[in-house]
C-alpha cells in the first residue's frame, strides 16, 4: 500500500498557524512581487477567486469581503514543511518527499486492518503539533493514493484519511472522477481524451491498452495500469539528482540601469552557487537571461540569453559571478526596461568527480576552501553574513508589501506574547 500526505491549502494554512483569528476567514497568498494569487483558503475559493488571478483584478472582491492578503514567505513555508516531514518520518517506514506540501508514504509491511485509523491518528498528530491540516490518501498505487487524498479533502467525514483499495470502491470513485484531474494526465491529453468521449478516470481505464500506448506512450500506460491497481511508479526515498538549477525573479519595476541589473544577476548567481554547494554539485554550463515586461505592449520588447561554458565545472560564487557579469554585458540593450532576469546552470556533476585540465588558470582547490569557509560562517551567523560585494539580498529585488514574520527561523522575528 502507498499513502500520500497532502497539506491542505498549504501556504494559506501556514499563515493561519500564527494567526488563529484567520481561521474560517478568506486568505490568499501572492506570488513574487505581489503579482498574482498562488494560494487560496477554501473561503477564498468560495468567493470565486481563481488561482493565478492578478492581484489588481481581484482587488474589489478582496476589499468587499475582507480577504486577508499575504506576500509569499518561503522561509516560513519551508520550515513548516520540514516539521510535517519530520512527523511523517517518525510514523511510517519511509517517505518520498514529492513537493513542499506533499509526500508519499511507503506503507509496506503495515497491516491493512486498522490502517485507516492509523492515518487518521497521523493526520490529527500533524495538526496538533504543527497546526497544518493534512489529507492522507491510502491505496495500492501512487495514482490511486493521489485520488484518495483529494476525496479526503472533499469529505470531512473521512476525518483526515481515506483508505481506498476494494475494487468496487475504486470503480465507484473512478466513474465520477474527471479524467483531467488524474495525476499524469495534463491539459493536452485531457483535451484529446475528451474529444474521444473519455471524460472520467473509469472511461480512461476502459480504453484498450494499445490505444493508450499509441496516444500517450509508456507514461500513459503506467497511469492506465496504476488506476487499475497495478503499481508502476516506483518509490524513491532518495530524491533524484537535479539536472538543472535556476534562480529567477521578476522585479517590482522595469530596470533600465545596467548597474542595478548587474547587481540582481550577481545576487541570483550567488544563490545558484550556494545551491550547487549544498547539493555537492558543480556546473559546467551557465545561462544568463533577461526579458522585458510582456504586458507593456507600448514598450520595446526583448528576450535575450547568453550561455557560458566553464572549462572546469565550478560552484565558486566568485568565478560564476564574474562570468555572469560578462554574459549580461553581452546581452543588455540600452533603452530597454527589463522586468525579469535569471541564472540557470546545467550539465551538473558531483563535486568529487570533476574532470580537471592540465593548464588550469584557476586554483579550484583554493576556491573550494574559500567557499567552504564562507558557507560555514553564513550557516552559523545567518545568510549573507559574508557575500561577494556585488551580491545583494534576494528580497531587495521584489516587492513584499504583505509579508508575515518568519517567526520559526529568525530570532529577531519571534512572536511576542503579552500576558
Amino acid at each position: 500500500m502507498v499513502g500520500l500526505c497532502d497539506c491542505n491549502n498549504f501556504f494559506a494554512s501556514c499563515e493561519r498557524v500564527f494567526r488563529p483569528d484567520l481561521e474560517g476567514r478568506p486568505v490568499v497568498v501572492l506570488s513574487n512581487n505581489d503579482g498574482c494569487i498562488i494560494a487560496r483558503s477554501n473561503e477564498a475559493k468560495a468567493l470565486g477567486i481563481k488561482m493565478g488571478t492578478p492581484l489588481f483584478q481581484a482587488r474589489e472582491v478582496i476589499e468587499k469581503n475582507g480577504v486577508s492578503v499575504f506576500s509569499s514567505n518561503y522561509q516560513l513555508y519551508g520550515d513548516m514543511s520540514n516539521r510535517v516531514v519530520t512527523i511523517l518520518k517518525e510514523t511510517v517506514p519511509s517517505i518520498e518527499v514529492y513537493s513542499i506540501d506533499e509526500a508519499f508514504l511507503n506503507l509496506d509491511g503495515l497491516p491493512l486492518e486498522g490502517l485507516q485509523q492509523k492515518g487518521r491518528e497521523l493526520s490529527a498528530r500533524i495538526r496538533k503539533h504543527t497546526g497544518i491540516p493534512v489529507s492522507i490518501g491510502m491505496a495500492p498505487t501512487k495514482t490511486l493514493a493521489k485520488i484518495a487524498s483529494k476525496l479526503c479533502k472533499q469529505y470531512p467525514k473521512l476525518r483526515g484519511c481515506c483508505l481506498m483499495y476494494r475494487p468496487e470502491d475504486v470503480e465507484k470513485v473512478l466513474r465520477k472522477f474527471p479524467v483531467g484531474d488524474v495525476w499524469g494526465i495534463g491539459r493536452k491529453y485531457r483535451r484529446k481524451l475528451e474529444l474521444l468521449g473519455v471524460h472520467t478516470a473509469w472511461d480512461f481505464c476502459s480504453m484498450p491498452r494499445s490505444e493508450v500506448s499509441r496516444m500517450m506512450s509508456v507514461t500513459g500506460v503506467k497511469t492506465w495500469l496504476e488506476l487499475q491497481g497495478e503499481p508502476c511508479i516506483g518509490f524513491d526515498e532518495i530524491p533524484q539528482e537535479r539536472q538543472t538549477i535556476c534562480v529567477s525573479r521578476s522585479f517590482a519595476r522595469d530596470m533600465y540601469d545596467p548597474g542595478e541589473l548587474d547587481a540582481a544577476v550577481a545576487t541570483f548567481t550567488g544563490k545558484v552557487a550556494e545551491k550547487l554547494r549544498a547539493q555537492r554539485m558543480k556546473a559546467s554550463v551557465m545561462h544568463v537571461f533577461i526579458l522585458t515586461n510582456r504586458h507593456r505592449d507600448e514598450l520595446p520588447q526583448d528576450y535575450s540569453i547568453r550561455t557560458t561554458g566553464f572549462e572546469v565545472a565550478t560552484n565558486s560564487t566568485i568565478e560564476m559571478t564574474e562570468a555572469a557579469s560578462v554574459a549580461l554585458k553581452a546581452i543588455y540593450k540600452k533603452g530597454f526596461g527589463y522586468k525579469r532576469a535569471g541564472v540557470m546552470v546545467t550539465d551538473l556533476v558531483e563535486s568529487d568527480k570533476v574532470q580537471g585540465v592540465f593548464f588550469d588558470s584557476i586554483d579550484h582547490e583554493k576556491q573550494d576552501r574559500l567557499m567552504k569557509v564562507i558557507d560555514n560562517i553564513n550557516n552559523l551567523n545567518g545568510k549573507s553574513t559574508v557575500r561577494i560585494a556585488s551580491n545583494g539580498e534576494m528580497d531587495q529585488f521584489s516587492t513584499r508589501a504583505h509579508v508575515s514574520k518568519r517567526c520559526t527561523t529568525r530570532w529577531d522575528e519571534l512572536m511576542e506574547v503579552v500576558v
